[in-house]
């Protein structure tokens, strides 16, 4: 008699509970394709195998092409996320400036500054690698940094002990802490690196899924663009699961919580606090204005901070052109705010109804994945031709946008209440609901501040991406307008203010943060 192991049988149990989910949901697909034959709305399994059958060759070569950005992206982006943390740990001076710098970069709208880029790099993979490289690069800082200051004090005075500095200690130690968290950080980086790449080929690339993309919403293709989608969703899927086999291969501990680190500092108003949001503008004005000079750059499309002060303040013209984009703007935020607030509430929701009823996990969490990898600028055309070109499509974007990050985080943080604060309330009787609302809520803040603020982002490139699309209005149809016309000072202005938008939302919530959790969660604030 052959004895099976435990673990052998549970992983059996499990890949077979797999199977039967996925066939599941491949039938209620294609059911509900067959259902709506001729709405122009969706595409089953079997319409797109067969599409995917005929356009092979030309699918293959398109996937080669935007892998390749999305991976030389992937690489430089992730290269230099770690060069920046580890600076951020050698040099605690300049690590708030650092911070402030990577976040305000990360605040760029990916749809407003391709066009740019496409000017600046020419024909090519420049503008989709560039964008690719920007779409990563802040995923793997933040977490990597966290990282780079969870190893325990006392092995830092060990280092210290036998006469190492700061490099020792960051290589010896930190590096080693930080394994985790950056692996963590990498999975998280997959897809996106694949959505930068196709933003990139969607403002002007000769070949890449983003053309096929194009192309096919343009002529109502149903079956190619579900295709171009599965497609899509398929490699992001096998990027994020193949890093997640590398580190299961190397530390079999379960991965960490990855929580946006605090600003660097006390929590108190110092002068350094007051004066660091000036310093950081300067570096960035400065930055900006020798990176133009010194490439050299035509003022024509290349524009500096002065370029924009007169376009939008000082030069002529400058009040009908602040009405316009603030007119634009304004559109734009009616509808990513109620967007963003639904995504957050159904992924806090749904995060709380799964630790109430823990059997739905299984089925849930893979679809979750495999949503989050479709990239934005595929679904959005699919919403909006389904819901109509009013409020409700956009809407419905940056929440489907917002909804599967937060409820994945907000889900991770309920499940790492502490095991003694839980046996505490077991040992008083206390019912679910309790036990949810004083020790398991407050023990998920944090994860869900870290949400709320990483969506911010989010929320923004989700709608500007459905308007540059799609609906044509706001300020993503008014920059889609202005990169075809080449108004390259309204375009330049665009995205400044939309970076100046998402950094105050952003600060916004640390400050609201800071304050809930001084009360529910100060140990989070402290060094």
């Amino acid at each position: 008699m052959i004895l099976i192991p435990d673990r052998w049988r549970e992983a059996e149990t499990c890949a077979i509970r797999s199977l039967v989910t996925a066939a599941i949901a491949l039938l209620l697909w294609e059911l509900l394709a067959r259902a709506l034959a001729g709405s122009y709305l969706i595409a089953g399994p079997l319409e797109i195998s067969r599409y995917l059958a005929d356009h092979a060759e030309l699918i293959a070569r398109a996937l080669g092409w935007t892998s390749l950005a999305a991976l030389g992206g992937y690489v430089i982006g992730n290269l230099a996320a770690m060069v920046l943390a580890a600076l951020a740990i050698l040099i605690p001076g300049v690590a708030r400036l650092i911070s402030s710098l990577a976040l305000i970069v990360f605040c760029l709208p990916l749809v407003a500054t391709g066009p740019i880029l496409r000017v600046l790099w020419g024909p090519g993979l420049g503008p989709q690698v560039t964008l690719a490289a920007l779409a990563v690069y802040y995923t793997t800082f933040l977490p990597l940094l966290v990282g780079l200051r969870a190893a325990p004090p006392n092995w830092f005075d060990l280092v210290r002990s036998y006469g190492r500095g700061g490099w020792t200690a960051l290589v010896e130690v930190r590096a080693m802490a930080a394994l985790p968290y950056l692996f963590a950080g990498l999975q998280i980086a997959a897809p996106a690196a694949f959505l930068g790449a196709l933003v990139g080929e969607f403002t002007g690339a000769e070949r890449g899924m983003g053309v096929l993309t194009i192309r096919a919403m343009r002529s109502l293709d149903v079956a190619g663009t579900w295709s171009l989608a599965t497609i899509a969703a398929a490699v992001s899927m096998l990027a994020h699961a193949g890093i997640g086999w590398i580190w299961r291969r190397l530390d079999d501990a379960p991965p960490p919580l990855i929580l946006a680190s605090l600003p660097d500092g006390a929590t108190g108003r110092s002068w350094g606090a007051r004066l660091n949001p000036l310093v950081v503008a300067l570096v960035v004005i400065a930055l900006w204005w020798a990176s133009m000079d010194l490439a050299g750059l035509s003022r024509f499309f290349a524009k500096r901070p002065d370029d924009i002060w007169a376009y939008m303040i000082g030069g002529a013209g400058a009040g009908e052109h602040r009405a316009i984009l603030f007119a634009a703007l304004s559109e734009t935020m009616m509808l990513a705010l109620p967007g963003y607030v639904l995504g957050l509430a159904l992924g806090l929701g749904l995060a709380i109804a799964l630790l109430l009823m823990p059997g739905l996990a299984r089925a849930v969490l893979p679809l979750a994945v495999a949503l989050r990898a479709i990239p934005i600028v595929i679904t959005a055309p699919l919403v909006v031709v389904a819901m109509g070109r009013g409020a409700a499509g956009t809407i419905t974007i940056v929440a489907v946008m917002i909804f599967f990050p937060s409820f994945i985080t907000c889900h991770q943080g309920l499940k790492r209440t502490p095991a003694a604060l839980i046996a505490l309330f077991d040992s008083y009787a206390a019912n679910r609901w309790r036990r949810l609302t004083l020790a398991q809520f407050p023990a998920m803040l944090p994860a869900f501040f870290a949400a709320a603020r990483m969506a911010v982002p989010a929320a923004i490139l989700a709608a500007t991406t459905a308007e540059w699309l799609a609906t044509g209005r706001g300020i993503g149809g008014l920059m889609a307008l202005t990169a075809s016309t080449s108004d390259y000072g309204m375009l330049w202005s665009s995205v400044v203010l939309l970076a100046l938008v998402a950094v105050a939302a952003y600060v916004a919530l640390e400050r609201v943060e800071r304050a809930v959790l001084r009360r529910y969660g100060a140990e989070q604030l402290a060094r």
